[in-house]
């Protein structure tokens, strides 16, 4: 229950969250079971300024809101490979301000914890059977300067008003979006 005299915490960086909360969106009309998906964010203003024909595809006008994230969608992953295991591969040019991921997983009460098995495949037939899992779809995003924000929207409950957001919703998928922004560029960024 929330405290009527405490201001409302507002996101570390409203631009961050409205670029995932704009993803979550765009992702959601989708529809479910889709892949996983990888995004750059761009600073708006540079991209209409560095790339007018592209910011003009993009039906980008104008360059919005001082600090405003443009998202691009990247190329699908490799099939077979998981997110977390492409972006251990993944370092981003400084061109790009930040970027955010979206992924759909199944997840499981606390309860169940103990009883998942150790191997990964017994592991994921494990959760798809379990009768108390939830498919949930994930959208998390961080920025060069550290800020991270998420959004959740599970399966049962599909309608934008039940989206669950915040700023360290999904810590592990956050700490790997963090390491491509930082970590040195391989050998193709």
């Amino acid at each position: 229950m929330t405290d009527p005299d405490q201001p409302i915490a507002l996101p570390e960086d409203p631009a961050l969250a409205a670029a995932v909360l704009e993803i979550e969106a765009h992702v959601a009309g989708d529809g479910w079971d889709q892949p996983a998906r990888l995004y750059a964010l761009v600073d708006t203003a540079e991209l209409v300024a560095q790339e007018p024909a592209l910011a003009a595809a993009m039906a980008i006008d104008g360059p919005g809101d001082d600090g405003s994230f443009t998202p691009i969608e990247q190329d699908g992953l490799p099939p077979g490979q998981a997110l977390e295991e492409a972006l251990q591969s993944i370092a981003w040019p400084d061109s790009v301000s930040g970027c955010a991921a979206v992924i759909e997983r199944l997840v499981l009460p606390p309860e169940a914890d103990d009883d998942i098995p150790d191997d990964p495949t017994a592991a994921e037939l494990f959760a798809r059977e379990h009768p108390d899992r939830q498919e949930v779809r994930m959208v998390a995003g961080v920025t060069r300067a550290g800020a991270s924000y998420c959004a959740l929207r599970l399966r049962a409950h599909d309608d934008d008003q039940s989206v669950v957001d915040g700023t360290e919703l999904v810590p592990g998928l956050l700490d790997l979006l963090h390491a491509t922004l930082h970590d040195s560029p391989l050998d193709n960024p």
